[in-house]
């Protein structure tokens, strides 16, 4: 998604280049982009950077958002927009294949039956390898992938969430839907917006908290809040202790998660990806895990707190010990 200064904030071509060359160095060899991304600027400047490399790559795109502004047949999950955008897409990055193929979005508009059939279809005619679903309701990735299952179909073998330190909601159903069904996970925004990227450093002197007041007046205010605040705190206990930056630690927090495949970084330079990086380099201990799971912890909610409380267990089990 920086691969490009079409939206006002990504990166230079010669900086992208950098970055794609430091990443394949590092060992790195899975691409994710998007037809969306920067106009397709990002897929173009990838189909030249993997140009003698591309066996050796997993390649991911997605299809789904609208490229062409008041055009319906332009966006949705429907049959006509994945053909279109695969054979848009398959131009950019002059391959012939797209090694995993993303569902960009839930579309409510669409019966899921045909997304599923169409997406097997581009798997049948080898133009894509494997299907995924990007921000999907869990009971949608649940139907599709049970119905696939029954109908010969390629299922979901990947599901792209939101997941981080301070956005754990899909812990609640997607999460357990993913090891429940064999998807794998793969978190996008793992540094929660740039909040756990160490930026909102700790301003010991002048804030009751420890917390820079920066992180309240961030731009996005929607996550201008005490909790964030003390994951913030906790996230940054742990860097300390471990030698190691707040976003390594953050990134290496969701990557000792059950189920999480891969975590996706979108760094801007080469020196964020570097840091990044490091995260692989080492490994959290349970008694660190254990706190920043606290540190952000949310409540599951009805019905599970219900069916985990000692009552109801106590019913369902005659008071004999589960484990």
């Amino acid at each position: 998604m920086t691969f490009g200064t079409e939206w006002g904030w990504g990166t230079e071509k010669d900086e992208s280049r950098r970055v794609f060359d430091a990443y394949l160095e590092a060992g790195g060899n899975f691409i994710d982009t998007a037809d969306f991304y920067t106009g397709g600027t990002s897929e173009s400047w990838l189909g030249e950077f993997m140009a003698k490399r591309r066996d050796s790559l997993v390649l991911a795109t997605k299809y789904t958002m609208c490229t062409t502004p008041g055009d319906p047949n332009a966006g949705g999950s429907h049959r006509k927009n994945l053909v279109q955008s695969l054979d848009a897409s398959l131009g950019r990055l002059k391959t012939d294949r797209i090694d995993l193929m993303w569902v960009h979005a839930w579309d409510a508009t669409v019966p899921i039956e045909e997304t599923m059939r169409a997406l097997d279809d581009v798997v049948r005619a080898g133009r894509v390898l494997y299907v995924g679903v990007s921000n999907p309701p869990a009971w949608v990735a649940s139907r599709a992938n049970t119905m696939a299952e029954l109908r010969g179909w390629s299922p979901f073998v990947g599901m792209q969430v939101q997941y981080s330190l301070i956005e754990r909601s899909i812990e609640r159903e997607i999460l357990p839907v993913s090891r429940e069904l064999g998807i794998g996970v793969t978190p996008w925004s793992p540094l929660g917006g740039g909040i756990l990227s160490g930026k909102y450093a700790r301003a010991d002197a002048g804030s009751k908290d420890g917390i820079d007041e920066s992180l309240r007046r961030s731009a996005n205010k929607a996550r201008q809040n005490d909790r964030n605040a003390a994951i913030v705190t906790a996230l940054d206990g742990v860097a300390r202790e471990t030698g190691r930056t707040p976003a390594q630690v953050a990134i290496r927090w969701l990557m000792q998660k059950p189920g999480v495949s891969s975590v996706i970084v979108g760094a801007r330079t080469k020196s964020q990806l570097d840091d990044n990086l490091q995260a692989a380099s080492f490994e959290l201990p349970n008694e660190l895990m254990s706190r920043l799971d606290e540190a952000g912890k949310i409540e599951l909610g009805y019905p599970y707190d219900y069916l985990r409380s000692p009552t109801i267990t106590k019913f369902m089990y005659g008071g004999a010990k589960i484990e």
